[in-house]
């Protein structure tokens, strides 16, 4: 039960409280006052959306907020709307949470019928979900889903499958050609980094090589000329010199140091192994050379090749393999539309049994209605494709609503105040297990004359068993109401403002002496509906 709903900066709404009560709750006003927008919050708060110009001019944010009560346990679902950026958030029981949980909750909070509902009444679809409200194994459903769409995903699996394998077996013959010339040069990751580094060393270690050898060359020479030896004599003479000259012993000593520092550099020269076969730069040459040509051929850098090489091995493996990934797909198939079938057999069993006990309750709520003592429903069923091969029977209600007629569809013959009275006494059966709060936009609609007493008086009666939210412009609905609010428009200061308030008795007598027309008139209709 909704028992109290707060609206804040909401279109021309400022800040409107309303606290309803058990059973029938009337909403009456003129036209354009502002009564939808109250019915707007609350699917506003249920799920909907609303644009950020919906929020009051001036107003950074519009606000929401209802206190429901289920089964004793109360709770309190607020929305806010942004006015700069259009986004909501959303609380249940002061925790911010998601429309997805709103929606879970939704079923047993509030039922909203509308005009809009009637036309959805028309709609096969709708009449299909209908029946399936009173299956007595709801579960089936579940199961009916979770195999249709694991037998969609099989199938689109399949075709996926299919598609790629048409597609690699028509360049099957250019990818063995790539394959094999790949595994020609057999190309390894980081090769050619490793080459390029590997030759510049080579060339640097002959290059090292060339100067080892010419400074051994500079130190023996050709037939023993090189420096040591002149060194040797050179010392030889300087020494011969000392005995005459001795100032140049110091001199002597130094050839002789040098001449022995020559030695050592001699022996670590000779020690130096600085040999690299000439085939071994060949050779790094000729596989660099190999690779360039397949980069060339294949265009393509080495990187792009030894991932061309994977996915060739990849592809050519899926192509050998393909034929039994195509086996296993068609065998859980043909399982799973065995099991869909068997589950929609016993489905369309499920509907039929539903189909016989909705049409006879529906018959007996037409008649309390004020349908023909004749009214008939039938309830027939059309076959829907839901997958490729298999079909479900989907419902479709018919009815005579008049003896002597043929069955014929809703929308073929019912008028506005026949589809009303229709949505009533649907609504009324949909709404036995759960119980929310319904909410009737005019449902009235299109009725007249003898038939809304019969209206007034279903509505009642059902306000007995559960709440009412009522929007109407019928005096005769309105006097059955335990709580009347009215909605109306006031200019303030220049500022429009929607305003409701709950009703006395007095303000009942006048609200509902407006509704009939006003004057002498009116006031006696108002009595006589409220005596």
């Amino acid at each position: 039960m909704l028992e109290l709903l707060r609206i804040r900066n909401l279109a021309l709404i400022d800040d409107l409280e309303l606290e309803f009560a058990p059973g029938l709750n009337a909403l009456t006003g003129e036209t354009g006052a502002g009564k939808s927008f109250i019915l707007r919050a609350v699917n506003f708060l249920t799920g909907d959306k609303l644009t950020p110009d919906m929020v009051r001019a001036g107003r950074d944010k519009a606000m929401v907020e209802a206190l429901f009560v289920v089964e004793g346990v109360e709770c309190v679902i607020r929305r806010e709307l942004a006015a700069d950026t259009g986004r909501s958030r959303l609380y249940v029981n002061d925790r911010l949470s998601s429309l997805e949980t709103v929606e879970s909750l939704k079923a047993g909070l509030v039922l909203h019928t509308s005009q809009h509902g009637q036309q959805k009444l028309l709609s096969p679809a709708y009449q299909s979900r209908m029946l399936d409200a009173f299956l007595p194994d709801k579960s089936l459903l579940g199961e009916r889903d979770r195999l249709r769409d694991r037998l969609r995903a099989v199938a689109g699996q399949r075709k996926d499958l299919l598609d790629r394998v048409s597609s690699l077996s028509a360049q099957r013959e250019f990818l063995d050609f790539q394959s094999r010339e790949i595994a020609k040069v057999n190309p390894k990751p980081g090769e050619e980094d490793e080459l390029t580094a590997k030759r510049q060393a080579l060339k640097d270690r002959t290059g090292a090589r060339q100067a080892l050898d010419g400074a051994l060359s500079l130190l023996h020479g050709q037939g023993g000329d090189g420096l040591l030896a002149q060194f040797d004599r050179l010392g030889r003479q300087v020494r011969g010199l000392v005995a005459a000259v001795p100032d140049l012993r110091e001199e002597a000593q130094v050839l002789d140091d040098f001449r022995l520092r020559l030695g050592e550099l001699d022996g670590r020269l000779r020690r130096c192994d600085l040999r690299a076969a000439a085939g071994d730069l060949e050779a790094v040459d000729a596989r660099l050379f190999e690779l360039a040509q397949l980069k060339r051929k294949l265009k393509r850098d080495l990187d792009g090749i030894v991932h061309l090489q994977q996915e060739l091995r990849e592809n050519l493996s899926f192509l050998d393999e393909s034929g039994l990934d195509l086996k296993r797909l068609d065998k859980e198939e043909q399982e799973l539309a065995d099991a869909l079938q068997a589950v929609l057999a016993r489905l369309h069993a499920d509907r039929r049994q539903a189909a016989t006990g909705l049409k006879a309750d529906l018959e007996t709520e037409l008649r309390q209605l004020g349908f023909s003592e004749h009214v008939r429903v039938e309830i027939d069923f059309e076959p829907h494709e839901i997958f490729p091969g298999i079909s479900e029977e989907r419902a479709r209600v018919l009815w005579v609503p008049n003896p002597g007629q043929a069955p014929q569809p809703l929308d073929k013959i019912a008028s506005g105040g026949e589809l009303s009275r229709f949505l009533l006494a649907l609504v009324g059966l949909l709404t036995q297990a759960e119980q929310p709060t319904l909410i009737f936009d005019e449902v009235d609609a299109g009725i007249g004359g003898l038939t809304l007493g019969t209206v007034a008086e279903r509505l009642k009666a059902l306000s007995r068993r559960q709440q009412i939210i009522l929007i109407t412009h019928w005096p005769q609905l309105a006097a059955k109401a335990d709580r009347h609010f009215q909605v109306r428009k006031e200019v303030e200061a220049g500022q429009t403002y929607t305003r409701c308030g709950q009703l006395s008795e007095a303000d009942i007598f006048e609200e509902l002496s407006r509704m009939a027309g006003g004057g002498d008139q009116g006031q006696a209709l108002a009595r006589e509906l409220l005596s």
